[in-house]
């Protein structure tokens, strides 16, 4: 009896962890293909190690709002379609598993919800890092990387966050009132730390500290958001910073412009935060 009983708990068990992991047949496949594809591009930098990985999804289409799937959250694995943070998720995913030699799916689920959600466990809507400043904040916490604005000439500012409280009607899920106290939280807790972020007129002089590698968020004016989009640092041949990026003008790509050239072309951008992956 203590035997049936103890397989009933594992197929429990096993049966709720499947329904927190959204992955089709064909992102599994993707998976094992990544793996082949990134095995032998393993380097002593792991910022370069983020390039040589991140470079491998250049063509990948973007994709908007790829992880609001299904009627509760759960673990979205899409390697076909990806928009800028799940992007970058990914490319940390992956470079993580390569540096550690970790090269199986189940450590990637793993290491892809540490990444995603409120200190690594995925606990319900308002558990994902929806704000990519607290993205930041909590994946330092978790010392995966390390926010270096400030090292090379940022400035703290201070800026109400409040998009999605105030923006209700955008987010399906927030009409659970739990998750909307949930995510009151959040901001209340981004609403008590200073925000770092080096301006858009001073990047250009600061440009030789970013490195291959680093996260770039852009920073915002629009009223309760801190972060527009995000990409990783490329150093390209001209000597300047590109943004290897999953675009909203259709795939992964390294920006034709240098960087600075590149936010001139944001109307609202004031700036990047710069996170350097550890």
């Amino acid at each position: 009896m203590k035997l049936v009983s103890s397989f009933f708990f594992f197929l429990l068990s096993f049966t709720i962890s499947a329904q927190k992991l959204i992955c089709s047949d064909q992102d599994k496949k993707a998976f094992d293909v990544k793996i082949i594809e990134i095995q032998n591009l393993k380097q002593s930098d792991f910022g370069d190690t983020m390039i040589s990985v991140g470079e491998t999804f250049l063509g990948t289409p973007y994709v908007a709002k790829t992880l609001e799937i299904g009627e509760s959250e759960s673990l979205v694995i899409n390697l076909h379609g990806m928009d800028c943070t799940t992007y970058v998720e990914n490319v940390l995913a992956f470079s993580t598993l390569l540096m550690e030699d970790k090269m199986n799916f189940d450590s990637f689920a793993s290491t892809l919800e540490n990444i995603r959600y409120k200190d690594g466990e995925l606990d319900g809507y308002a558990s994902r890092l929806h704000y990519f400043s607290e993205w930041i904040v909590n994946n330092e916490k978790k010392r995966l990387l390390k926010d270096v604005t400030a090292e090379i000439g940022g400035v703290e500012i201070k800026k109400d966050i409040n998009f999605m409280s105030t923006h209700r009607d955008l987010y399906p899920f927030l009409q659970d009132e739990e998750n909307f106290k949930k995510i009151k939280a959040s901001e209340n807790y981004l609403n008590h730390q200073s925000i770092c972020i080096l301006p858009r007129g001073q990047i250009e002089a600061n440009e030789n500290q970013i490195m291959n590698g680093d996260i770039i968020a852009l920073t915002t004016s629009i009223t309760g958001l801190d972060i527009t989009h995000t990409g990783i640092a490329i150093r390209e041949k001209d000597g300047r910073i590109h943004l290897l990026h999953a675009s909203s003008s259709g795939k992964v790509e390294v920006s034709e412009l240098p960087l600075v050239e590149y936010l001139k072309k944001i109307k609202k951008n004031t700036g990047i935060i710069v996170a350097r992956p550890l």
